[in-house]
């Protein structure tokens, strides 16, 4: 299998990380250029989907049989358009944080809090609620018992700054104090971070900037 990059084109093939207990696959739908993210596990063949963006056929393609759930990191439209299709097709649960269920227009099921632990078998995916780009977006962090973090970010994170917090200082304080304290102090440079649009990063990559967003406020 070809290294993993986490390049990948609206249209285009995914991208798939082979880890020891879990495989990654990483694929952009949508006009916005969406990434939806499927975790499987190796052992029990659990799959999770991180936000059902868009394009439901490509994303049911991903998953023959079996999904678990459906995470939503944040109640943007463009991360959840092909929710109801996922669901009615899989019958998976689906989770979100507590503070933006309302905005999105699917039941969710498991309303998500700062620190809780979603387990899937032998999945296992804390949450990390960062306010700023909505007020429940989560971030979802899976520790690979054998080596790097893996982050999954929505749109909190990303290359080259925190997720877009519309002008607001209020809310770019809130979203970079949080990246800050619950992500860069808490995680090793390692970390890689999977992100709600573009190209993926590792924590170490961004670190140096921290200072640098923050005086820019954006």
């Amino acid at each position: 299998m070809p290294d993993y990059t986490g390049d990948v084109t609206q249209g285009g093939p995914p991208a798939v990380r082979d880890l020891p207990a879990l495989t990654i696959t990483k694929v952009s739908v949508g006009p916005a250029d969406n990434n939806a993210y499927l975790l499987r596990s190796k052992s029990t063949g659990a799959q999770v989907l991180i936000d059902a963006a868009n394009e439901a056929p490509t994303l049911l393609a991903l998953v023959p049989d079996g999904l678990r759930a459906v995470i939503t990191t944040h109640q943007h439209g463009d991360h959840w358009q092909a929710l109801e299709a996922v669901v009615a097709a899989t019958a998976a649960r689906t989770h979100a944080g507590r503070a933006d269920a309302e905005g999105i227009p699917v039941t969710t099921d498991v309303p998500v809090d700062d620190g809780d632990v979603l387990r899937f078998d032998d999945i296992e995916l804390t949450a990390i609620h960062l306010v700023g780009h909505t007020p429940g977006s989560i971030a979802l962090l899976y520790r690979d018992p054998t080596g790097t973090p893996h982050l999954f970010t929505g749109d909190c994170l990303f290359p080259g700054g925190v997720g877009g917090t519309f002008g607001n200082k209020e809310a770019f304080d809130s979203l970079y104090e949080g990246v800050v304290t619950k992500i860069f102090d808490r995680l090793p440079d390692e970390t890689w971070v999977y992100p709600g649009h573009g190209k993926d990063t590792t924590l170490g990559a961004e670190r140096p900037q921290l200072e640098e967003w923050r005086a820019r406020g954006w």
